[in-house]
C-alpha cells in the first residue's frame, strides 16, 4: 500500500478496496460488517431505541488524550448515553485529504477500535471519499450510533428541588487542544478528558429512574449547556463554585489568557439532573469509576430563579448565559 492517501483510493476501485480491507476492516471486523453489503444487517430486541450523528473536525487531529478517532467515538457514544442509551451499533464516515499520511489513518482507525472494544459496541457501516488536497485539513469523521435506552430511564420535566451532578473536572479538552493548535509553550499537565461514558447507565441499572435528564457538555461547556437546561425546562438552577472542580493547571492557564473555563469544552464528563434527595445515592453509586472519579453535587434547579446562577465562594452572584463569542472553533 501507499504510504500517502491518493486520489485513486477514493475512486472506488482496487485502491478504495485494499485501504478499506487493510485500515477499515482490519480494526473494525465483526461479524455484521464482514458480510460486504451496502447497509449493515442486524436483529434488535424490544424496547427503545436511540439514534444520534455528529462529524468532527477537531485540529489538530491528534492531541493529548486522544485523537480525532477516538472523538469521534466517545462523541457518539456518550450523546447515545445522554439518551440514556447502552450503544450498540455505529457507522464512520472519513472524508479524507490527498496526501495525508496511511499510517496516522491507521491509528486513528486503531483507536476507535479500541473505544469500540471498551463499552462493546461495534463499528458496522462506513464510507471513504478521498479530495484533492487543500480543500479540507486532513481527515474529518462523521459518526452515527444506535443504541437500546435502558428500561427505567424516562427523561421528563425538571421541578425545583432536582439535584444537578457533574461527573469530574471540566474544560480539559478545550484547553488541551487550545494549547497544543497554538503552541503556547506552557508547561504543565495538560490533557483532553476525551472518554466513553456508558458505564455510567450500566452502574446505575435500576436508579436510571431517578435521573431526569444527562447532557455532555462539549461545545459550549458546562455554562452553556446548562443555560440549555433552564431555557428548554423554563426554571433557573444555582451553581455552587466551590463545588465545580477545575484542575490548578487548566486555572492557570484561563487566568493567563483570561478566558472563562466555563465555556470550555469537556468531551468526558456528563451532567445529570437528578430528582431530589436522590443526588447523594446516585454519587455514591458513580464515585468508584474512573470516569466520575471527581463527580459531585454542583447545585440544584431552583423555581425562584428564571436563570443560571453561579454562587461565588464569596457569597455573590453572576448570571450565567450561553456562549455568544467563539473562544476556540474546532474543538470537535
Amino acid at each position: 500500500m501507499n504510504k500517502r492517501i491518493t486520489l485513486r483510493h477514493g475512486d472506488g476501485g482496487l485502491y478504495t478496496n485494499r485501504l478499506i480491507h487493510d485500515i477499515f476492516y482490519k480494526h473494525f471486523d465483526n461479524e455484521i460488517l464482514a458480510g460486504y453489503q451496502d447497509a449493515a444487517i442486524f436483529t434488535m430486541e424490544s424496547g427503545r431505541l436511540a439514534f444520534t450523528t455528529d462529524s468532527f473536525v477537531v485540529k489538530p487531529i491528534f492531541f493529548s488524550g486522544g485523537d480525532i478517532g477516538k472523538l469521534a467515538v466517545s462523541g457518539t457514544i456518550n450523546d447515545l448515553t445522554a439518551a440514556g442509551a447502552i450503544p450498540l451499533y455505529l457507522s464512520a464516515g472519513f472524508v479524507i485529504e490527498e496526501g495525508f499520511d496511511i499510517e496516522k489513518l491507521d491509528i486513528i482507525a486503531a483507536s476507535m477500535s479500541n473505544v469500540c472494544k471498551t463499552v462493546g459496541a461495534k463499528i458496522v457501516a462506513g464510507d471513504t471519499k478521498v479530495v484533492e488536497k487543500g480543500l479540507i485539513d486532513g481527515v474529518y469523521i462523521n459518526t452515527s450510533g444506535i443504541g437500546r435506552v435502558h428500561q427505567c430511564f424516562h427523561p421528563r420535566q425538571i421541578t425545583s428541588g432536582d439535584e444537578i451532578i457533574l461527573t469530574g473536572s471540566i474544560a480539559e479538552h478545550g484547553t488541551a487542544i487550545l494549547l497544543e493548535r497554538y503552541d503556547l509553550g506552557l508547561q504543565g499537565d495538560f490533557t483532553s478528558d476525551c472518554r466513553p461514558l456508558s458505564e455510567i447507565i450500566t452502574v446505575l441499572g435500576d436508579s436510571m429512574k431517578h435521573v431526569k435528564l444527562m447532557r455532555d457538555p462539549t461545545r459550549g461547556g458546562v455554562a452553556t449547556a446548562l443555560c440549555e437546561i433552564s431555557e428548554s425546562h423554563q426554571i433557573g438552577a444555582v451553581i455552587k463554585e466551590d463545588k465545580l472542580q477545575i484542575r490548578s493547571a487548566v486555572t492557570a492557564v484561563h487566568e493567563l489568557l483570561g478566558t472563562d473555563p466555563l465555556y470550555f469544552a469537556s468531551e468526558g464528563r456528563m451532567i445529570l439532573v437528578v430528582e431530589e434527595g436522590h443526588g447523594i445515592k446516585i454519587v455514591n453509586m458513580l464515585k468508584g469509576l474512573k470516569s466520575c472519579c471527581n463527580l459531585d453535587i454542583i447545585g440544584t434547579f431552583d423555581s425562584t430563579y428564571n436563570k443560571v446562577c453561579l454562587r461565588t465562594s464569596l457569597g455573590g452572584e453572576r448570571i450565567l448565559s450561553m456562549l455568544e463569542n467563539q473562544m476556540i472553533s474546532r474543538i470537535c
